[in-house]
């Protein structure tokens, strides 16, 4: 029976492509429509049979193509961030960062060997994992995710939890991640220093996190608490709803996930009722926040407009 879950996503996301090609293409018969009807008859069943035509050799081309591209090899978006009071020996700071891979049902093990590999390969200061590693148990799931502790940066590797690790026991999948060598922020924060120059980087729990388990609400003023002033400071949060609170607890730059760009147009254009940003950097509540298109999927094994992402930010000065 486990065939049966990817057949339903995949039909959920055919479902999709196939919806927007339809109105699409009746927005273009009722153009035709408009601009030849008073000029001469039209042959309307001539007119369907091409439109259906139309729908189903689109369609499948464009199922075919969001396929190829949730599978394909993700691409490195190089950003520059300007943070006030960067120290000079800061300037040039790197960080990869990988989000909402969801190892689990679809994707598996030479997923995330193949991202690792990627991610190794720009030499980063740090890397950050901003939530939705995974859908399903640590004993399901073990062996699937042991590349990740194969992941190297100069300053350390990091991660925060997302909704997903939620449905599937928070708490044990933060347990293990640590023990795979990955430093996790649990509302806490790490000085991280390079010369004579430091940035505090922050991570906190999924906004949700609270609802699953104790000790577990989202908490950005708990994760910089005691954090030498005057350094910037770098927040992991895997919604970037969690801007407001990061805001007031002075955070300079927040890094998040969670809306896989939309992942299937137009789903892309709902996202945006439920989060203050879809992707890319974005200026939020008077904060920096750099929204990640997702380096796997979730649902669907499709992509069709947003492309799997590795985000490599380089901080400059403000």
């Amino acid at each position: 029976v486990r065939w049966m879950l990817p057949l339903a996503y995949f039909w959920m996301g055919s479902f999709g492509v196939l919806l927007s090609v339809v109105f699409v293409s009746d927005l273009a018969r009722w153009a035709f429509l408009a601009v030849h009807a008073p000029l001469a008859a039209v042959d309307l069943s001539e007119l369907a049979r091409a439109q259906a035509l139309a729908i189903v050799v689109v369609g499948a081309a464009l199922v075919a193509w969001a396929v190829r591209t949730a599978r394909g090899r993700a691409q490195v978006e190089r950003v520059q961030v300007a943070i006030p009071g960067l120290g000079t020996d800061m300037v040039g700071l790197t960080i990869a960062q990988i989000s909402d891979i969801h190892i689990g049902e679809t994707l598996r093990r030479p997923f995330l060997e193949q991202t690792v590999a990627q991610v190794n390969a720009l030499d980063a200061d740090i890397v950050a994992i901003t939530g939705d590693l995974v859908d399903g148990y640590v004993r399901e799931l073990e062996d699937e995710v042991a590349p990740l502790g194969e992941l190297k940066a100069r300053l350390g590797v990091f991660f925060v939890t997302g909704n997903h690790e939620y449905y599937w026991d928070g708490p044990a999948w933060e347990g293990h991640v640590r023990a795979l060598g990955v430093t996790v922020l649990h509302n806490e924060h790490k000085v991280l220093r390079r010369g004579q120059d430091a940035i505090a980087l922050g991570g906190v729990t999924d906004l949700h996190g609270g609802d699953f388990a104790a000790d577990h609400d989202s908490r950005p003023d708990l994760a910089f608490a005691g954090a030498p002033t005057g350094i910037p400071r770098v927040l992991l949060a895997h919604q970037p709803k969690s801007a407001e609170a990061a805001s007031r607890a002075g955070v300079a730059l927040q890094l998040s996930g969670h809306t896989h760009g939309g992942q299937i147009y137009p789903f892309n254009l709902f996202v945006r009722l439920q989060q203050p940003a879809v992707a890319g950097l974005k200026r939020l509540y008077g904060i920096w926040v750099y929204t990640h298109r997702g380096t796997g999927f979730w649902g669907p094994a499709m992509r069709l407009g947003p492309t799997p992402e590795i985000a490599l930010l380089e901080l400059v000065r403000g």
